[in-house]
């Protein structure tokens, strides 16, 4: 791999990074201004406004949720207590493991820690219950380039969200199959079918890309950078692999939940709710990530049989543990990053 010429100029944290541009000309005039505007971003007050804005926002939200859960009743009231904390400690799993499916798509020399990954995904599923839909993944980049010994870059960042989304809709197929296999709805039938079949396009779409620096489209400049940029054949498929095990590990969170709650214990239920609420994910647009698949988990629930008061239950309550957790995750990284401080703090006094 040959060296970048393109200039460097100064990341967040102070240090310097190449910025590589993905298309020619116009993406080249927007880099040339970020050097100004990094400096203001990288001041004591915007980090300090930050900080204000992120207890703000979290403070509203719990505001808001602690207001609509007196009024309407807490949607784990009754449940299985042993059931639900096996499924709230599968979902702290699912976290792990999804993060060592994206450490995989990093080179090994821009790997941030698998804790910074993990951090990333549950800062995104708690904000994802106010901001609209992708605008987790702008969570996920914020939240890794605060964290200590991140040497990526924001396109590096990008490239492995895009791919990380890629392998998602991956893993998704051998679970939508098996949902569409025991749907008696042909509409649930073929909705699912769509997701495997867009799971297949992703996975091929995987394959394929680092392919690209020898082919007739390296001639363009992006298809250069993805080529020699994207993650080997070889780690693309251990990604996979630890990336459906995390999906494989919530779908049976999902599962003892509808146990806890007294639904149903069909496992093929459980998929179908988990493939609705990820294909929901994926929409570009949308009015609050959790809430959308909130609302596509309940319709999934509806058209499997499910009552409607006991689905739109239950998919406020997974989505409510999967928040839990995801907060859970943040605070671990945190008192341990902190942890780690105050040790050497103390060894160098």
């Amino acid at each position: 791999m040959t060296r970048s010429r393109w200039p460097k100029f100064p990341s967040f944290e102070g240090r310097f990074v190449p910025i590589r541009a993905l298309n020619a000309r116009g993406l080249e005039s927007m880099i040339e201004s970020m050097p100004g505007a990094a400096r203001m971003l990288s001041s004591r007050r915007a980090r300090l406004g930050f900080n204000v804005a992120s207890v703000t926002l979290a403070s509203g939200l719990g505001y808001l949720a602690v207001r609509h859960f007196a009024s309407t009743g807490w949607p784990l009231a009754g449940a299985d207590l042993p059931l639900v904390a096996a499924a709230g400690v599968l979902f702290l799993a699912a976290y792990a493991f999804k993060a060592f499916g994206w450490h995989r798509l990093f080179a090994p020399e821009e790997r941030p820690q698998a804790l910074a990954l993990a951090a990333a995904g549950g800062a995104a599923s708690v904000t994802g219950a106010a901001l609209p839909g992708r605008f987790d993944d702008v969570v996920r980049i914020a939240v890794v380039r605060r964290f200590p010994g991140c040497h990526s870059c924001i396109g590096t960042l990008c490239l492995s969200l895009f791919l990380l989304g890629l392998l998602d809709a991956a893993a998704m197929t051998p679970l939508a199959s098996a949902a569409a296999l025991t749907q008696s709805s042909i509409a649930v039938r073929a909705g699912l079918a769509l997701v495997a079949a867009a799971g297949v396009a992703a996975g091929g779409l995987v394959l394929a890309l680092p392919r690209l620096t020898s082919s007739s489209l390296v001639r363009f400049r992006i298809a250069r950078w993805l080529g020699e940029r994207t993650t080997p054949t070889h780690e693309a498929w251990k990604a996979l692999a630890f990336i459906l095990v995390s999906w494989l590990i919530r779908a049976v969170a999902v599962l003892l939940l509808l146990g806890a709650l007294g639904v149903t214990l069909s496992f093929p239920i459980a998929l179908a709710f988990l493939v609705a609420g990820a294909a929901s994910g994926a929409l570009p647009v949308a009015p609050a990530g959790a809430a959308t698949q909130a609302g596509a988990g309940a319709a999934i629930l509806i058209a499997s049989g499910v009552s409607t008061s006991q689905a739109l239950a239950f998919a406020l309550a997974a989505q409510a543990m999967l928040i839990l957790a995801g907060a859970a995750v943040v605070l671990f990284a945190a008192a341990w990053h902190g942890g780690q401080r105050l040790a050497l703090a103390r060894t160098t006094v």
